[in-house]
Formats: structure tokens, C-alpha cells, sequence
């Protein structure tokens, strides 16, 4: 089997591309030729096509590499859809829980739930709907998953703040107060890039139950906010103290950015039980290991 994996050097496709091949596929890479391609072996046995897919020009490239299965982790799926389907009969596509905005219900199934607050968001998640439908009428089987946080080794995690900062790790290692909102604490889902990638390479081997499915993945439960900060402490072996402020000065002061703060507004706990059913997707790492193997990752690089 043939499969074209289009932003293949990202955070997930540097777990995923390895498990393609080890499962005997045939594996194109597309890319912008902005990152270079891992140093392991395994990379030595994909083929590398240099193309700016958010260029339609440079989309004829893809003509001449036509495939079984063509994963989009780039969110241009919508932009390309009209040549991948000349090129592939089962198209992937990566979109994100957020996109089904602020959850009605916990675990959050795959639907819509409220408006998404984050433009481009919603622009995708309106592509992905349209293009279930659309990919029937093609004969195209279409799939989308949609990860949580995504966390592990090769990305910094997510801080106490919402947000990947190395100096926040800094903070956190020390063992400096983390300021969180009043109330009750939202749910924070990181999830490692390989259990994701995971999922991916199970819906490329499934094309008929992945057709027409938009499917969520995750780790298997969530963490609160005040939890997140106890598995940092337990991590960084420090005593992490946490302050409470009203709401109202904690999105004012404290952390003013939507992508930030979302993260302690809205729960990121999605039902993974399709995945499960239909995949036979199952998390290997729980939120306190993938944010533990991310930290690890990150003092071997010397980071901090």
C-alpha cells in the first residue's frame, strides 16, 4: 500500500512515518523542504516530494504520486480536496476537539457543541462536515481525527499557563506559583503524539470503518488544572504553590490570549469510544506520562 502523508515532518508524522513503514507501506513525505527530515534510518525508506500545498500551482506535483491513502496533517485538505481525489481513494485529515467548540457534555463525543471561538477553527471544522458528504457522492472514502492537547517527546508541553513557553517550564521547575482562575477546574486532555499517531495509522489500515467517520483520539481520561500543576511538581520534584484569582482578572491580567486561556475554560476531554470500537485504538500513555516524557525530551536537549 501506497500512502502520501502531507506535512509528514510535524510533531505526529515524526511518530507516524516510522510506523507506516514498519508496517510495510510505501511511504511519500510531503513537505514545504523547510524542516529536515529526521536523521533515524527509518527515514531513509520514504520518498521526499518538496511541494507548497497552500499553493495551488505547485499542486500538480501530487498528480504524479498517486496513492492508496493521503493523510493531511496540514489543514489544506479543503484547498487540495479536488486533486487528492484524483490521486487517492481514501483521504485522511487532521482537524482538533476544539473545533466542536466549549463542551455541552463530558466526555465530549464527536458533534458540534457550541460555536467554536477560534476563526480558522471553525473555517476547517465546516470543511471536514461538507467534505464527509461531498466524499460519498466522489466515491472518495474521507476521514478526520481530531486530537486533544497534543504532547510528548519533540514538542514543549503545555505550561500551567495554556501555552508551550520554555521559561514557564523554567518557573515551574523552581517550583513558582502558578496563578489559576476561580471555579470549577476545566479538564485538560494532553495526549502523547505517538498514541495520535496511532489512531492514524489504524484509520490507513481501515479504510472501510474509517470512511465517512470523524473520529476524536486521546489519552484515556483528563486532567484538571489543578491536577496538571501536581504532575508538574511530582515531575520537576518541587513544590508548586497555586494561587486563585477571580475569572474575570485572570483573562485581564494574568493571561489575556483566547489560546491560552481556553484551556482552563472549556474541557478538552474528548470520547475516544469509537476510536476504541472501530480501530481497535487504544492510548498507551496516560496525561502525566506524555507530559513527563515531553520534559524528559526536553533535558536531553538540554533546554533547560
Amino acid at each position: 500500500m501506497k500512502v502520501m502523508v502531507i506535512g509528514g515532518t510535524g510533531h505526529v508524522g515524526t511518530f507516524m512515518i516510522p510506523q507506516l513503514i514498519e508496517a510495510g507501506m510505501d511511504v511519500v513525505v510531503v513537505g514545504s523542504g523547510k524542516t529536515p527530515l529526521p536523521k533515524d534510518k527509518v527515514w531513509q525508506k520514504i520518498k521526499y516530494l518538496v511541494c507548497d500545498v497552500s499553493s495551488y500551482c505547485e499542486l500538480d506535483k501530487l498528480a504524479d504520486e498517486s496513492s492508496d491513502v493521503v493523510v493531511d496533517m496540514t489543514g489544506e485538505v479543503w484547498n487540495i480536496y479536488q486533486k487528492l481525489k484524483l490521486v487517492s481513494k481514501h483521504v485522511i485529515a487532521c482537524g482538533s476537539v476544539w473545533m466542536f467548540g466549549e463542551a455541552k457534555v463530558v466526555p465530549m463525543p464527536e458533534e458540534t457543541q457550541n460555536p467554536c471561538p477560534f476563526e480558522d477553527y471553525q473555517k476547517r471544522y465546516s470543511e471536514i462536515l461538507n467534505l464527509v458528504k461531498l466524499s460519498r457522492k466522489d466515491g472518495v472514502a474521507f476521514t478526520a481525527i481530531m486530537p486533544p492537547n497534543i504532547c510528548g517527546p519533540g514538542k514543549i508541553p503545555i505550561d500551567c499557563l495554556g501555552g508551550r513557553s520554555l521559561d514557564l517550564h523554567r518557573d515551574h521547575a523552581r517550583g513558582k506559583e502558578v496563578i489559576l482562575p476561580d471555579g470549577p477546574d476545566a479538564l485538560i486532555g494532553p495526549c502523547d503524539a505517538q498514541d495520535i499517531a496511532d489512531c492514524f495509522v489504524k484509520a490507513v489500515l481501515n479504510r472501510d470503518k474509517s470512511a465517512h467517520q470523524i473520529f476524536n483520539v486521546g489519552s484515556a481520561y483528563a486532567l484538571t488544572a489543578t491536577e496538571l500543576v501536581g504532575a508538574y511538581s511530582e515531575i520537576y520534584n518541587v513544590k508548586i504553590p497555586i494561587k486563585r484569582v477571580p475569572w474575570n482578572e485572570y483573562i485581564a491580567n494574568v493571561s489575556p490570549d483566547i489560546g491560552y486561556w481556553w484551556h482552563f475554560k472549556a474541557h478538552m476531554c474528548p470520547d475516544i469510544s469509537k476510536a476504541k470500537k472501530l480501530l481497535g485504538y487504544q492510548p498507551q500513555f496516560t496525561p502525566e506520562q506524555t507530559i513527563r516524557r515531553a520534559v524528559e525530551w526536553m533535558k536531553i536537549n538540554k533546554m533547560f
